[in-house]
């Protein structure tokens, strides 16, 4: 399915890249899949444009892409419980994805921060600070839902809260070796 033409099979609504801006396109609509990471899937429209689907829409995407791709299997236990681990944070960070380039969020060092403190009450409230590739990009909000949205699942999250920040401004330097070899950069 990736890099074939596939019409929708639905209206679905979409994501545009980099604006951010979310517009419906209607059931038919070629589309060519570029990458799915992070449960979301990066497609481009007829006339070159980038749209991000949601992980929830994928099935716009037809019955074969569907089954080509299936949804790892979840429980339908309650999230599973336990003692705060930070690094279960940094997993979670790490199915983040820019949905322009096929890299996380940690290895392209968007992450700047992420700190967790213990909540009175229990629990633990964790504070991310991030930031996007270039300032204009209108895919910055759609991120940090994203980051909040699977902070909120790890066991014994609370509260997150992720800020988009600015400075110091993103350049290339801030990727790891392991973003570097993804791209071919190194």
């Amino acid at each position: 399915m990736r890099g074939l033409l596939t019409p929708l099979a639905r209206d679905c609504e979409v994501t545009m890249i980099p604006s951010g801006e979310r517009v419906m396109v209607p059931a038919g609509t070629e589309v060519r899949v570029l990458q799915t990471l992070g449960g979301n899937v990066t497609v481009q429209g007829d006339y070159g444009q980038l749209m991000r689907i949601d992980e929830k829409d994928a099935d716009a995407l037809g019955a074969d892409y569907v089954a080509q791709n299936p949804k790892p299997a979840e429980s339908e236990a309650p999230a599973e419980e336990g003692a705060f681990d930070e690094e279960r944070v940094w997993e979670q960070l790490r199915t983040v994805y820019d949905p322009e380039i096929p890299v996380n969020i940690v290895e392209l060092g968007l992450v700047y921060q992420c700190k967790a403190t213990p909540l009175p009450e229990g629990g633990q409230r964790v504070e991310i600070q991030m930031t996007v590739t270039a300032p204009g990009c209108g895919m910055g909000p759609v991120l940090v839902d994203d980051v909040r949205r699977k902070v909120q699942d790890v066991p014994g999250v609370k509260e997150a809260n992720v800020e988009l920040v600015w400075e110091p401004p993103w350049d290339q330097s801030r990727m790891s070796d392991v973003a570097r070899l993804q791209l071919g950069w190194m």
